[in-house]
């Protein structure tokens, strides 16, 4: 079987991250987060591991296909959101590679939803609740009470919300 050629790698050293690895795509590129403290060989290593980890994710959940990321949505919807139908039938779900502040969007007078394809190398329970909160958004077209308690539906909102932060923070702590 032949491997998957991935993109450039790009690793950004942090010194606020301690025993944390976090990796995804932007530009074209795969992105690699990892301590400051890291060793040349933990680098390399930890490099392989996440590329490894991506392709793996990448032949088990499909995810290079919008189709998929569509079944995947209108899945959720049906089993988090069955009060309201219609955010089990978005128009369209698709991974993007222009957002780079956000980490999914939604357009609710057209039913398209977008997701950052940084999400790609993300836990499959973060992307889960991307997905949730943009469906959400569907209902609701604002941040309001009514819209955080849908969302709050998935038992992993919190966790995921945190570990998106996590992840805004590291980034945003980068000195390039």
């Amino acid at each position: 079987m032949a491997r998957k050629v991935h993109p450039p790698v790009e690793v950004r050293r942090s010194p606020r991250r301690r025993a944390t690895v976090a990796a995804y795509e932007e530009r074209g590129r795969v992105v690699v987060m990892i301590p400051d403290a890291f060793s040349e060989k933990e680098e390399r290593e930890w490099i392989d591991h996440m590329l490894a980890r991506l392709q793996k994710r990448e032949a088990r959940d499909g995810r290079a296909s919008d189709d998929a990321l569509r079944d995947r949505a209108v899945r959720l919807a049906r089993r988090y959101y069955p009060d309201h139908p219609e955010c089990a039938r978005p128009e369209s779900v698709r991974w993007v590679d222009n957002q780079h502040r956000r980490w999914g969007s939604c357009t609710p007078s057209d039913g398209s939803i977008r997701l950052s394809r940084r999400l790609a190398m993300m836990p499959s329970w973060v992307i889960d609740y991307v997905l949730l909160h943009e469906l959400a958004h569907l209902v609701h077209h604002d941040h309001s009470r009514p819209f955080w308690d849908m969302v709050g539906r998935y038992t992993k909102a919190e966790r995921a919300r945190g570990y998106l932060e996590g992840i805004a923070d590291a980034e945003a702590s980068d000195p390039r």
